[in-house]
């Protein structure tokens, strides 16, 4: 992963060689952090709520983590592990892809933070990369470049993201009880047949199989 923090929690022990022996896991302080964004968002996740949570003084986390972006890189990587079970090798690639993309929009459902921390620029855990090779497992069939591979599967992560927010938008335009009389080609559009949207899962699959197809399989130059 090039360009990605030399420094990252992934890159040091978890116990240090000085000083006490730390009285909570990683995967401990993950869960606690979790568990606080999933009711207050990532602005309820600080050092000191969430040594507050495990019953340790706030200077005590600091044993364990250097910063809140170590937080905040264990909370990820433990709710992309939620994604396993990954799919097994029955069906199509993109019927594969399909069913991980899905788990990845549930994930962010039970995780409406989870958006916004995916935009910092971080190191992978062990999850996410068990999910990145998952990922090549599936397109292995497809005769594309180790590149563009990876160009699908990053559009499908941001496909799944904007849908994930458009699920919780509160501002979504609406032309419900709308005088379009003035509006010549919208009118048409509302009155001409299959105006009315499909439900959301369907515009989905659609979406991403147009969009793995497209990438992958269309002729590149």
């Amino acid at each position: 992963m090039s360009g990605a923090p030399t420094n990252s929690i992934w890159n040091r022990p978890v116990r240090g060689t000085r000083g006490p022996t730390p009285t909570h896991g990683r995967d401990e302080i993950a869960a606690a952090a979790v568990e606080l964004a999933d009711a207050g968002g990532l602005d309820a996740v600080s050092m000191r709520a969430v040594a507050g949570a495990l019953g340790m003084a706030a200077g005590s986390l600091y044993r364990h983590l250097s910063s809140r972006d170590d937080l905040l890189d264990l909370m990820v990587d433990r709710c992309v592990g939620e994604l396993r079970p990954y799919p097994a090798d029955d069906g199509s690639w993109v019927d594969q892809f399909l069913l991980l993309a899905r788990r990845q929009l549930a994930l962010h459902g039970r995780h409406p933070w989870l958006a916004d921390a995916l935009t910092r620029r971080t190191a992978p855990g062990p999850n996410t990369l068990a999910h990145f090779d998952a990922c090549l497992r599936i397109l292995s069939p497809v005769p594309a470049g180790t590149a563009a591979k990876f160009e699908a599967i990053a559009m499908v992560t941001g496909v799944v993201t904007l849908f994930a927010r458009t699920a919780t938008a509160t501002g979504t335009v609406t032309f419900d009880h709308v005088d379009l009389a003035a509006y010549p080609h919208l009118a048409a559009a509302f009155a001409a047949p299959g105006s009315t949207p499909p439900p959301a899962e369907d515009l989905f699959d659609r979406t991403l199989r147009a969009l793995l197809t497209g990438l992958l399989t269309a002729d590149r130059p």
